[in-house]
């Protein structure tokens, strides 16, 4: 199924797409070939569009096209005939990319997937300085299904932002993250853990009193 209801892309695209090689994980991981991605999911777009906005050659960019072609994660979605030439129009073959390829101690060959949340905090530097950063963390002790059912309507809530219409100058960026931590937790409320000992005195170097103290 499509989800095209706003009309943002400007073609047909498919919920998602799955990457299941290293191949395709080196190709989606290049910063450059990630904004090549982000631009599609607007509206298909020709070499020549993509090199304008991401101010770098057209040569440059189109070899990096053909390497998303061949991935499989940009395909030819139009044409249209220009002074004799058929202008090829780009995009996306998923709205959301699926990486299926788990990359295992001590190998070498498959690359490691991009961290996004790293990409997004080294981008929004500048919003945090200038005040108009939307950031919250939150930690909740949860099972292992219920954060998987968590993720599915958080990405539900990512297809709603990406198919918004484009309008205004400013593009922004959404991150969003669900991971395991070593935050601390708190013990069950019927294990015994022994008196606090909040309210003990202290000795005059602020130390707890050893055994030994006033002998």
């Amino acid at each position: 199924m499509s989800i095209n209801s706003l009309g943002t892309p400007d073609y047909d695209l498919p919920d998602t797409v799955e990457v299941t090689t290293p191949a395709q994980l080196r190709a989606i991981a290049d910063p450059l070939r990630s904004s090549l991605l982000d631009l599609t999911l607007e509206r298909a777009a020709t070499v020549s569009e993509l090199a304008a906005a991401v101010g770098r050659p057209k040569s440059t960019v189109a070899h990096h096209v053909g390497v998303l072609v061949e991935a499989g994660m940009l395909r030819v979605v139009r044409t249209r005939r220009v002074r004799a030439i058929d202008e090829r129009f780009y995009g996306r073959t998923g709205r959301t990319i699926n990486v299926g390829v788990a990359r295992r101690p001590g190998d070498p060959t498959t690359p490691v997937c991009v961290n996004s949340l790293s990409v997004a905090a080294a981008e929004s530097v500048p919003a945090h300085e200038d005040d108009t950063l939307y950031s919250t963390l939150r930690h909740v002790r949860i099972p292992r299904e219920s954060a998987s059912e968590f993720w599915r309507r958080v990405e539900g809530l990512v297809r709603e932002f990406t198919s918004l219409p484009r309008e205004g100058e400013t593009v922004y960026g959404f991150a969003v993250g669900l991971y395991p931590t070593d935050q601390p937790v708190l013990p069950d409320p019927d294990a015994d853990v022994g008196p606090s000992r909040e309210n003990e005195p202290r000795s005059t170097l602020g130390e707890w009193p050893s055994a030994t103290s006033g002998a």
